[in-house]
């Protein structure tokens, strides 16, 4: 028994340690991870994450107005609003890649990462978009295929380094979000925002204020490939 136990406390150690390695923002065990460019230009990258959605890339797109953007999309979603996939290319924003469907990558054979990226570049490629393609993974999880896949891709994963949704959580107001951008950005930050779903109302309200007020404070604003210098 005592043994049992043992094994079951080592068992549920490395489970933890595993977690944390799949959740990390700055670590992976294979390839290249980028959280922010290096600093040497006050610019920012502002990104979002999902979508598209027919209901709400517009509003997004009127409120960057004239700041250029870097959107990870999902490969599914593009197929399902292709109109909406297209204003976005056609507005002079980056596509990146957010996977196929959305899922936690972690436990995923090579096969299927690969299927994943391949089937939402070919996807993006259809809407005639000819930029770089930087890929994001869902939800921020990888752990050793996902980064080895895109190792052999001579891909990073694109993280960021300012996360408004999980430092203001599920009641953000426009108000706060504003502040807390406006406010905390610094040069070479890739900033993460949601925005193409119902519930992210704050973020559609906010952004024509968040672009007006970096704008104020000597902010440019370029595509992740851009800030990383590719």
């Amino acid at each position: 028994m005592r043994w049992l136990a043992l094994l079951l406390g080592l068992a549920a150690l490395l489970a933890g340690v595993l977690w944390q390695v799949s959740r990390a923002r700055e670590f992976q065990v294979f390839g290249e991870i980028v959280t922010r460019g290096d600093g040497a230009e006050m610019v920012v990258a502002l990104t979002f994450d999902d979508g598209p959605t027919a209901a709400h890339t517009g509003a997004l797109l009127e409120g960057l107005g004239d700041a250029r953007a870097t959107f990870f999309l999902v490969g599914q979603d593009i197929v399902a609003h292709p109109e909406a996939a297209e204003a976005i290319v056609g507005a002079g924003h980056e596509i990146g890649n957010h996977s196929w469907d959305h899922p936690r990558m972690v436990l995923m054979s090579a096969s299927a990462v690969r299927a994943q990226i391949e089937d939402t570049d070919a996807a993006i490629r259809a809407l005639g978009y000819q930029g770089p393609i930087p890929f994001r993974p869902p939800f921020g999880k990888k752990l050793f295929v996902l980064p080895w896949v895109l190792s052999q891709m001579a891909r990073p994963s694109v993280m960021w380094s300012m996360e408004p949704d999980m430092v203001l959580g599920a009641g953000m107001t426009a108000e706060a979000l504003t502040e807390y951008v406006v406010e905390g950005a610094e040069a070479g930050d890739i900033i993460l925002l949601h925005g193409m779903f119902s519930g992210n109302a704050a973020t559609r309200e906010a952004l024509p204020e968040i672009v007006e007020g970096l704008a104020a404070r000597g902010f440019g604003f370029v595509t992740v490939s851009e800030i990383l210098g590719e």
